[in-house]
């Protein structure tokens, strides 16, 4: 039995979230669905992270067990074919069979983008989160700093409890603008100097962390925008977190402009 990872990119605007649902066409489907009329063989796909409706993927990973004999790279081709073009298979591989996509991470990276200013484009808005009113990028990152480290983040998921446990470590947060649309690329963004700043429409949230919890990076860019925009000062976050309470958080940022970047593994 051989054991085929899969690094996946997908558009996530029209479908229901990764995981099957009653409720609507999931990404996963489509996935498991390729992989059949591929190989002819049915079987599940485990993932990295289970993205919720709306949410965008740049490296999204997930694996499959199969007895098929078709190369790496045939399958690779050979999925696309039967996947439509908002799902794209990057990269497939064969590993060890102790590889599980979700248990087998030690890391993720998802960033927000949020797009800053009071005259939108059209062709953004399934992508990013529109903001109109002027943001501190510099007051947001340093907000985003009370978080890093061992924490009890139930104050930022929705629907408590979803998990064993609520406590994860998040080991970079970073807030910056930049004057390009911030998708592709998985590395840190370099920082727009100040000459540029004025045309520096778009804000990126940058968290890496062990694991995430159901809302938890939407919660938190919701939460920092309340302090973006002056409401709440960075010293407030520290106090949310310490307060395990949700309704003290600011709201759950849109799905639009959400996306899971990277997943890292063990060597």
């Amino acid at each position: 039995m051989r054991n085929i990872k899969l690094t996946l990119a997908y558009d996530g605007s029209e479908y229901a979230g990764w995981q099957v649902q009653p409720n609507g066409l999931s990404v996963q489907a489509c996935v498991e669905s390729a992989i059949e009329k591929l190989t002819q063989q049915k079987t599940g796909v485990l993932v990295a992270g289970r993205t919720d409706a709306g949410v965008h993927a740049l490296g999204q990973v997930a694996n499959f067990q199969t007895t098929s004999s078709i190369p790496c790279k045939n399958i690779q081709s050979g999925l696309q074919r039967f996947l439509p073009d908002s799902i794209c298979v990057r990269q497939a591989e064969e590993v060890d069979a102790a590889f599980h996509a979700t248990y087998s991470a030690v890391r993720k990276r998802y960033r927000y983008v949020i797009h800053n200013t009071s005259v939108g484009y059209p062709f953004l808005k399934r992508y990013v989160c529109e903001f109109g009113r002027p943001l501190d990028a510099e007051q947001m990152h340093a907000a985003g700093q009370f978080l890093l480290g061992k924490h009890d983040f139930r104050c930022f998921e929705s629907h408590f409890p979803n998990k064993a446990t609520s406590v994860r470590t998040i080991q970079e947060l970073t807030v910056q603008r930049t004057s390009v649309w911030p998708v592709w690329g998985a590395e840190t963004l370099q920082q727009t100097n100040d000459s540029e700043s004025l045309s520096a429409e778009f804000l990126t949230v940058d968290i890496v962390a062990d694991g995430f919890l159901y809302n938890m990076v939407r919660a938190i860019a919701g939460t920092l925008l309340e302090v973006g925009v002056g409401r709440w000062t960075p010293g407030k976050v520290q106090k949310i977190l310490v307060s395990m309470d949700r309704s003290q958080a600011g709201a759950t940022a849109p799905a639009c402009g959400l996306y899971l970047v990277r997943v890292d593994y063990e060597g």
